[in-house]
């Protein structure tokens, strides 16, 4: 029997006459998405015309929250308080489930995006205002977020299906958890590299850390920027790969 994992991009991501990524090629190679919601990034349109791709390609649409913070592409911490939090979980939930809806499909899963996906790996307090706007909205939803984080602890205590997510392209710390953005190397680029990467943590379980030690990583999803030079590359590569150890790409839900 094949091993099986799921691939997933954020797209989504334009705004206006400001476009990022190429959303049409990489709703052919991925199997989920992590839609914006229009805090961090993406216009109505733009939203709209996401999952309607997402749905001819048989990809699975989940909404990938964040704070509000357009200028800052939702990078930046926000010491919101945990009811508001909760609260703009549920309003960008409500969003994107009507355009999903309207491409025929449903939001199937939610995953923070930026600095809330990273603050939600050790802050309590914003991993259970996320955690209580699922449970709020759908407590089937599945919860996508990094293995060990608080995130994930908050959701299984509150019942949810969580979902453990590797990343292709960032580099890892010796404690299992992403270099931030603002050191040198965060961001991988070489395709075949990324490649080589993702195979070993889905076959293997491991990672080489940024100090040459190696961690163990557990992952469901493994998740390739949309938003990297060269992305679509990289993702045709990481599925070729995979696809040559015999490992099958399929949405988690």
């Amino acid at each position: 029997m094949s091993r099986r994992v799921d691939l997933n991009s954020d797209v989504g991501e334009s705004f206006g006459r400001w476009e990022l990524g190429d959303d049409d090629a990489m709703l052919r190679i991925v199997s989920s998405a992590n839609v914006a919601c229009g805090f961090h990034a993406g216009d109505p349109l733009t939203l709209r015309r996401t999952c309607a791709t997402a749905v001819e390609h048989d990809v699975a649409i989940g909404a990938q929250v964040g704070y509000r913070d357009l200028a800052g592409f939702g990078r930046r911490f926000v010491d919101v308080a945990p009811d508001d939090l909760t609260a703009d979980v549920l309003y960008q939930l409500g969003a994107l489930e009507a355009m999903a809806r309207v491409a025929g499909t449903a939001v199937r899963y939610v995953k923070p995006h930026g600095a809330l996906y990273n603050t939600a790996v050790h802050h309590e307090g914003q991993a259970q205002a996320v955690v209580d706007a699922v449970v709020a909205y759908d407590a089937t939803l599945p919860l996508l977020g990094l293995p060990g984080s608080a995130l994930l602890a908050a959701g299984e205590r509150a019942g949810l299906r969580t979902v453990r997510e590797a990343f292709a392209d960032r580099a890892y710390t010796p404690e299992a958890t992403l270099v931030s953005r603002r050191e040198p190397g965060a961001v991988l680029h070489d395709p075949d590299e990324v490649a080589a990467r993702v195979l070993q943590m889905v076959t293997e379980g491991t990672v080489v850390a940024v100090d040459g030690s190696v961690v163990a990583v557990e992952c469901d999803s493994v998740c390739t920027h949309g938003d990297s030079p060269g992305a679509v590359a990289m993702a045709e590569a990481v599925r070729a790969r995979l696809v040559e150890a015999d490992v099958e790409v399929r949405a988690f839900v």
